[in-house]
C-alpha cells in the first residue's frame, strides 16, 4: 500500500470546486481505478422546495478531522491518492458541496474508501448546512432533514392536523 499522503488534497474552498481537475489530480499511472463522489444541491428536502444552502465550519478542526479521515484510508485500505474538498458559504440548487475522489491500483479499495470517506464526513466533521426554503430556514442535523414546520409528527412531514 503506497501512502504518498504529500499528494492528497484536504481543503475547505468558498470557491466553485473544481470536480472534473481534482479527479485528474489524484490520478497516477500506477492506478487502475479513480472513485469520486460529487455531493451536490437538490432543490428539494423532506417535501420542500429547497431555495439554497449555506454551510459553515469550525474550519480548522474540520481540516484536521478530514486529514484524520484520509490517515484512516491510508492506513486501511490499499489506495494511492485521496482528495476531500468541501465548499462553504452560499451554494445555489446544482452546485456541488462536497467532492471526494480517491485512486488506487483495483476499483474495490477505491470504491470502499470512497463510501467510507463521506460516510464518516458527514458524521465526524464539524461542516453545518442551513437549508432555506420559501417558508424561513433550517439547520440540518447531519443526514435526517428536519420536518417542517406544521408537522406534528417527524415521521409524516404532511400529517393533517386531527379533527375531534
Amino acid at each position: 500500500m503506497t501512502t504518498s499522503h504529500r499528494h492528497d488534497r484536504i481543503e475547505l474552498t468558498r470557491e466553485v470546486i473544481p470536480s472534473g481537475a481534482i479527479a485528474s489530480e489524484v490520478r497516477a499511472d500506477e492506478d487502475g481505478a479513480v472513485a469520486t463522489f460529487d455531493g451536490c444541491v437538490r432543490n428539494h428536502s423532506h417535501g420542500r422546495s429547497t431555495l439554497h444552502l449555506e454551510y459553515e465550519a469550525y474550519e480548522s478542526m474540520a481540516l484536521a478531522k478530514m486529514r484524520e479521515i484520509a490517515e484512516h484510508l491510508h492506513a486501511h485500505y490499499a489506495i494511492d491518492r485521496v482528495a476531500m474538498v468541501h465548499r462553504l458559504g452560499r451554494l445555489e440548487i446544482g452546485e456541488t458541496s462536497v467532492f471526494i475522489a480517491v485512486s488506487s491500483a483495483h476499483r474495490a479499495a477505491a470504491f470502499d474508501a470512497c463510501r467510507y470517506a463521506i460516510d464518516t464526513l458527514k458524521k465526524t466533521v464539524p461542516i453545518w448546512k442551513k437549508e432555506f426554503f420559501a417558508d424561513g430556514a433550517v439547520w440540518a442535523d447531519g443526514e435526517v432533514p428536519p420536518a417542517p414546520a406544521a408537522s406534528a409528527d417527524a415521521e409524516t412531514p404532511a400529517a393533517e392536523p386531527a379533527s375531534n
